[in-house]
């Protein structure tokens, strides 16, 4: 019994330094999943078809679920009893979307590989679609990320920043991510594609600041324009493109900055400020420039990791909870060997 005993407490702290040390590269499931990334494409496709936003919207999902604990999916996770999950998070909650074709993604990933592919690796992969199905730049990525057991709302509250957040505060939570000023600026260009909330510039249309008045920076006829699509005391689940050309990935989300037609207060107080306003500027006039960086940025937040325990899920909104754990964590080493 004690040799039994000692087996499995090694083989429990040799799993657990193993998903410490976990190493990401491309190809990850070029033997047990080849056609994966061909997989998630073509999904992703069809979700462009029925709902060109909807691919913006799972875009999102990366940024949302890696500055929390790493990128682990944990963002994904259901709340159950005894957890608080994150997607009612302050910063989540009637914002990110498109939960569904995330799930559809996985189902057509566990038809061709049953127990393979991590819901986190579909995420980064599935960023990465979006951005090219828009227009975008293609990047390799880096795979082999496990999915988390918990989530954690509280910490989501705690770290994600909100519409309202000024570039002082972002380049200060970005920097705790070993993220720099260029990667903030970057990878707001992530705003390129999609919508925004009435809800979410409310504030800076009618009490800036709490000065009673709109934010100075925004301009006159873009601010007649906000004021027709969100009035004071209107509807904040009415939403407005985050940029001229909310379908296409390009750069003209830079463009608006220099203008003063950032729609979100986190983005225009990117070329208000003076550490972050020449990246726009640069970015405003060099569409290529903007691409590597942004793709460098996606790379490097992909790399975030807590090295946490975790599974590969086979559904992305619930852990494996049915399956013993050490059937879990033998499935883990085997898959990783």
């Amino acid at each position: 019994m004690g040799y039994t005993l000692l087996f499995f407490f090694i083989l429990l702290q040799s799993l657990n330094l193993f998903a410490i040390s976990t190493t990401l590269k491309p190809n990850f499931y070029s033997h047990t999943c080849p056609k994966a990334e061909f997989i998630v494409k073509e999904v992703m496709k069809k979700a462009m078809k029925r709902e060109t936003r909807s691919i913006a919207s799972v875009m999102r999902l990366q940024f949302h679920d890696c500055f929390v604990n790493g990128c682990d999916a944990s963002l994904l996770l259901d709340d159950t009893p005894n957890m608080l999950g994150e997607k009612l998070a302050l910063s989540n909650i009637d914002s990110l979307r498109s939960y569904e074709v995330v799930d559809d993604v996985k189902e057509a990933l566990e038809k061709a590989c049953p127990g393979v592919v991590s819901c986190a690796d579909l995420l980064i992969i599935a960023a990465r679609d979006a951005v090219v199905l828009s227009g975008g730049p293609y990047w390799e990525v880096k795979l082999g990320r496990l999915d988390s057991l918990i989530a954690s709302q509280e910490d989501s509250n705690q770290i994600m920043p909100s519409p309202r957040s000024n570039a002082t505060y972002l380049i200060d939570l970005f920097s705790r991510f070993n993220l720099s000023v260029q990667d903030l600026v970057a990878l707001s260009g992530s705003h390129s594609i999609g919508k925004g909330r009435c809800f979410s510039i409310v504030f800076r249309l009618y009490n800036q600041s709490g000065s009673g008045r709109p934010d100075p920076s925004i301009e006159p006829s873009f601010r007649e324009k906000l004021d027709k699509l969100c009035p004071l005391g209107g509807d904040g689940n009415v939403t407005g493109d985050l940029d001229a050309t909310p379908e296409l990935f390009d750069n003209q989300y830079f463009k608006d900055l220099v203008n003063g037609r950032g729609f979100l207060n986190s983005d225009e107080t990117l070329f208000t400020n003076s550490i972050t306003r020449e990246y726009v500027k640069e970015y405003s006039v060099d569409q290529e420039r903007f691409f590597k960086d942004f793709a460098e940025g996606m790379v490097k937040m992909g790399d975030l990791q807590l090295g946490r325990p975790g599974e590969i899920r086979r559904d992305c909104r619930v852990v494996n909870s049915h399956r013993p754990r050490v059937e879990v964590l033998f499935e883990t080493l085997h898959k990783k060997g």
